[in-house]
């Protein structure tokens, strides 16, 4: 990939523990390894992030089979389509520097609405606009996960992590499927998700025995302190 051994180390703790996230609470690799990504390697994002969540969300479906709001996912996938769309255009016509203060926008947006505590009505329109914004934060930043995770805050533990995952199991393939006709899909992104694919798999399979003990709202807490930490450093070093 091009990596140091530090940039390599760093890329792996960060992606094995947004996988934790991920599982645990439904949302939380793409948000954590986002600004992390665009800061040591920009052309890994968002092609790696997304293929390495495809994985991630996967796992967890087989999990937690059963328990999710297909109905609410349909709703939130056709407001998806449209929004992946333009989140594609954008990869193709901003910057790469541009690209990368999106990527810390989005995380610091995301998190300002969670500190807010704003709670929409879970109304079928809510959803489908949640979904298109999404599907354009998804593929542009490969960050998605905060608009779901607003409008979907009251389901359960359980119901929560199955729905969002179903839901970003199929936005990932179609925003991939949209990247790659926008030709954003790389060799370059392909071999590093292959070789950041131990530390999802080191993730995942460490959620299984922590979840039960973990504080959802202080593990959401820690998550997005987290994003924000990696955004601010991102917005700095684009003006250094």
């Amino acid at each position: 990939m091009g990596l140091t051994g530090p940039e390599f180390a760093l890329l792996s703790v960060t992606v094995g523990l947004g996988a934790l996230l991920q599982v645990s609470v439904g949302f939380g690799l793409g948000m954590i390894a986002a600004p992390v990504f665009a800061l040591v390697d920009p052309a890994l994002a968002p092609t790696a992030v997304l293929l390495l969540a495809t994985g991630v969300t996967a796992a967890v479906l087989v999990r937690e089979r059963g328990r999710a709001d297909l109905r609410g996912c349909g709703w939130a996938l056709a407001g998806r389509l449209p929004g992946v769309l333009a989140g594609a255009l954008l990869v193709m016509v901003l910057p790469a520097r541009h690209l990368a203060l999106l990527v810390a926008a989005v995380v610091l947006a995301g998190a300002t609405v969670s500190v807010a505590g704003y709670v929409p009505r879970q109304r079928r329109s809510s959803v489908v606009l949640a979904g298109m914004a999404s599907g354009l934060m998804g593929t542009a930043t490969s960050i998605g996960g905060p608009p779901m995770a607003m409008v979907w805050q009251r389901l359960g533990g359980a119901e929560l992590r199955a729905t969002m995952s179903a839901f970003f199991l199929a936005g990932s393939l179609m925003s991939l499927a949209a990247l790659t006709a926008a030709g954003a899909v790389g060799a370059h992104a392909l071999r590093g998700t292959a070789l950041l694919t131990p530390a999802a798999v080191a993730g995942v399979l460490l959620a299984g025995p922590l979840t039960r003990r973990l504080n959802v709202r202080r593990t959401r807490a820690a998550a997005t302190a987290l994003a924000v930490a990696g955004a601010v450093v991102l917005v700095l070093q684009q003006f250094a």
